[in-house]
């Protein structure tokens, strides 16, 4: 009862200074618990913002503004203006006809980027006029009168139209909003937050205060499309915040669209956070509740499994089901890049492989030598055999006919490693590889990646000697076979269980040989 009373009162109010068809339509806007404090706040410009368009980066209306601009008609009547303004010129010549407040300044220079990011416009023209100049001088003097929901659009309109962040007008704005995040809404910060990671990037410090306040105000998080954003542009600023993210991810696994779990997929697969819980989570509402995906859904799902190598059968057998009847109409570099991540993850879908064999012997002629490698390397991996293997292979030696030459060296080995694997090396391709001007490269070279190449040669050369017989050199040198050393690779738990169990087979260690590096780049 004394709630009522205090909002009835509170509406009696609000009449004393309001119009019959203003308050009429307040009532539609505001809520009744929420008008007291409007009426409590200092009286400021109103901050209208054009919603329908991109400058909408942040909330609609406080209460507040609300209020003023009904209390207020000349104040409608500017806002409306700027905000029909189709020209800059038009915006500069409102500027001059009227005395304009730094609120209603800086809602002309949020028209102005507006402006400029829909028509396209040089904005150094902005920049160096007069006027514009004058509208920040107006903004600057007055900054701290600027709602909440202006500053924000104006830091943004003023980075979108390029203005130097070292002018103290820039850094006047920074300061300001640095000095209000407390009072900013969640959305606000969010919404701030994507903005300055995609212009400012990680070194921007105002970005890392928004995202201390964000990883705060979490549980303030709501709606799917919020949370997506984030993990998205922010995540990668703070992992204590993409912590938060994933667990609000994990609550609203349910509720996110395909299009919402590709996002946070590749945001996952981006920052590499092989978040276990919740890819379960939308792997399962993926292949329960989605029945047909569409090609850039399908296509950035798989990538971003194969990157985090994480093993989902049934989202593979429904990824691999779902892009066989796109394959026909996909490019070289989306067929090239789906094979590529099922070779990652060493999962062969015959129908698939079968469907990507047939369009490259199809379209032989819109494949580079490049994405015929990059198939060719797939097969490999997953030591896949088309069912037309002579005509596939045949379109490959073809196509490769005098094109080794121009292949990086790496990516030559690794061809020739695969056509081995495949047994389909031929002389001169063994030949290219094994000559002592190509192996001499890499002799003294400690990396890791001369390493692996250096011992992919050595499968070569043993693929040379044993499953060539027509084959006559030339052949790697002794030496390079005998100062091999493997880069360090992590024994598993089944090696190290299956040499305890020969020793206790044998009797004694002593009695066997163990990790024995031979001639063929294999240990036994």
């Amino acid at each position: 009862m004394a709630a009522r009373l205090v909002r009835r009162c509170c509406w009696r109010h609000l009449g004393a200074f309001v119009s019959a068809p203003s308050a009429a339509s307040a009532s539609l806007l505001v809520p009744a618990g929420k008008v007291a404090t409007a009426r409590a706040l200092p009286q400021a410009p109103v901050a209208l913002f054009h919603t329908s368009s991109p400058s909408s980066w942040a909330d609609g209306f406080p209460v507040q503004e609300q209020v003023e601009e009904s209390r207020n008609p000349e104040h409608k009547v500017i806002g409306e203006l700027i905000e029909a303004a189709t020209t800059p010129q038009e915006l500069f010549h409102l500027s001059q006809l009227h005395v304009l407040n730094s609120n209603q300044a800086s809602l002309v220079i949020i028209q102005l980027s507006h402006l400029a990011a829909k028509k396209n416009l040089e904005t150094e023209s902005i920049l160096r006029d007069e006027r514009f100049q004058q509208l920040v001088a107006i903004t600057d003097s007055q900054i701290s009168q600027v709602w909440n929901n202006t500053l924000v659009n104006l830091l943004k309109s003023l980075c979108a139209l390029g203005m130097d962040g070292n002018r103290s007008e820039m850094q006047s704005v920074e300061q300001e909003v640095l000095w209000r995040l407390r009072r900013l809404t969640f959305r606000q910060l969010a919404s701030l937050a994507e903005f300055l990671a995609v212009r400012q990037g990680k070194e921007s410090k105002l970005l890392s205060e928004i995202s201390r306040k964000l990883e705060l105000r979490w549980t303030e998080l709501e709606g799917t499309q919020t949370v997506v954003t984030l993990m998205a542009k922010v995540g990668h600023v703070s992992p204590a915040l993409m912590d938060r993210l994933e667990d609000k991810a994990l609550e609203l696994a349910e509720q996110f669209s395909p299009d919402d779990i590709r996002k946070i997929a590749l945001a996952l697969a981006y920052q590499n956070r092989r978040c276990v819980p919740l890819l379960r989570a939308l792997s399962y509402h993926l292949v329960q509740k989605h029945s047909e995906l569409r090609l850039n859904v399908l296509m950035d799902l798989i990538f971003a499994y194969g990157k985090l190598n994480f093993h989902q059968p049934q989202v593979f057998q429904k990824i691999a089901t779902d892009l066989q009847p796109h394959v026909p109409t996909m490019t070289p570099l989306e067929v090239t890049r789906c094979i590529r991540s099922f070779a990652l993850l060493k999962w062969l879908s015959l129908p698939l492989f079968e469907a990507i064999a047939q369009y490259a012997l199809d379209n032989a002629k819109q494949l580079s030598v490049t994405h015929l490698c990059g198939i060719i390397l797939s097969f490999a991996r997953l030591n896949f055999q088309p069912s037309g293997s002579e005509d596939f292979f045949n379109m490959v030696h073809e196509m490769l006919q005098g094109q080794l030459d121009s292949l990086e060296p790496h990516l030559l080995t690794d061809l020739v490693w695969s056509l081995c694997v495949l047994q389909q090396a031929k002389a001169p391709y063994l030949q290219r590889v094994l000559a002592p001007d190509f192996h001499a490269r890499i002799q003294g070279d400690p990396s890791l990646k001369a390493q692996n190449l250096r011992l992919k040669l050595i499968h070569i050369n043993a693929a040379a000697k044993l499953e060539s017989p027509g084959y006559r050199g030339p052949f790697l040198p002794p030496e390079m076979l005998s100062a091999t050393e493997p880069a360090a690779e992590k024994v598993t738990v089944l090696q190290s269980g299956l040499r305890e169990a020969l020793a206790a087979v044998l009797g004694s260690r002593d009695n066997g040989r163990f990790d024995v590096r031979t001639a063929y780049g294999w240990r036994i």
